[in-house]
């Protein structure tokens, strides 16, 4: 018995450990592809450069491709496969436009001790809540999350740009475009929508970066290129500094009593390219 809690103890802590850095990110080699070409999409489980483990099957709940008609398919989960620590997708391009490709998951839980979940909500920009923690007197508690993740990429096929950008999968926590990315350049905005549960969300703390500007600055502190939050609609707006793979980001977590968790988070991401 001691055995086993030692192990489970480890286990634990190794989990805890890594778990802010599990974000989960749709991610291609490059977003700008050819009509009626093959494609690989691959679900990174980590952090936007590296991904730590796969991701089951069966917790894939939804798997959408919409076409540049607004037209929706679901490839079926056993397409997937699994090469190292990333979960691959291989896709066939139809005509021009732009797409859209989601993924959602199933909930899940975690246990952590008060400690790593104060360092998550810092580290991972959850502050609202470590702060109604601070006002609660409720830093020493230890906390059960359900959590579950929702992602997106917006993919650019030959030249024609079409409205599917824009498209909503209808995910508990979705970053819908408002303008299409394909059709701006460094220096613009970026314009998106945070959904949770189907309706906007004002002053959700959002993240944006794009590789070149992630991980860690020289004093340790976590690195993004944008900080910001929704407007009173619930739009959150990025300035396209550079060129390269971008992503989006936020958590969504609310305080629950349900008897089984004391906290829900939905996680959101949105990957695209800048040329």
């Amino acid at each position: 018995m001691k055995k086993k809690a030692l192990l489970t103890g480890v286990a634990f802590l190794l989990f805890a450990g890594l778990l802010n850095a599990h974000t989960l990110f749709i991610k291609l080699d490059t977003y700008f592809l050819k009509p009626h070409s093959s494609v690989t999409i691959a679900l990174v489980n980590g952090t936007f450069d590296k991904s730590e483990g796969t991701i089951a099957r069966r917790r894939m709940t939804d798997v959408s491709v919409v076409g540049p008609g607004d037209e929706v398919t679901h490839p079926d989960t056993s397409r997937w496969r699994e090469q190292g620590t990333l979960t691959l997708l291989d896709l066939e391009t139809d005509a021009p436009g732009t797409y859209v490709v989601g993924v959602s998951t199933a909930p899940n839980m975690i246990a952590l001790s008060a400690k790593d979940f104060n360092e998550y909500l810092e580290h991972d920009g959850v502050l609202d809540v470590l702060a109604a923690r601070k006002r609660d007197g409720e830093l020493d508690l230890d906390a059960r999350e359900r959590y579950s993740k929702h992602v997106k990429a917006v993919l650019q096929v030959g030249d024609r740009r079409t409205g599917a950008y824009g498209h909503r999968l209808g995910y508990p926590a979705e970053i819908v475009p408002v303008n299409n990315p394909y059709a701006l350049g460094v220096g613009d905005t970026f314009e998106v929508l945070v959904l949770v549960d189907g309706r906007p969300v004002a002053n959700q703390y959002v993240e944006a970066s794009h590789e070149g500007y992630h991980g860690h600055d020289a004093a340790g502190e976590h690195r993004v290129a944008v900080r910001t939050r929704t407007d009173e609609t619930g739009v959150a707006r990025i300035p396209l500094e550079a060129a390269g793979r971008w992503y989006v980001k936020l958590i969504h977590m609310a305080r629950v009593d349900d008897g089984e968790a004391d906290y829900e988070s939905k996680w959101a991401t949105l990957t695209f390219e800048v040329r």
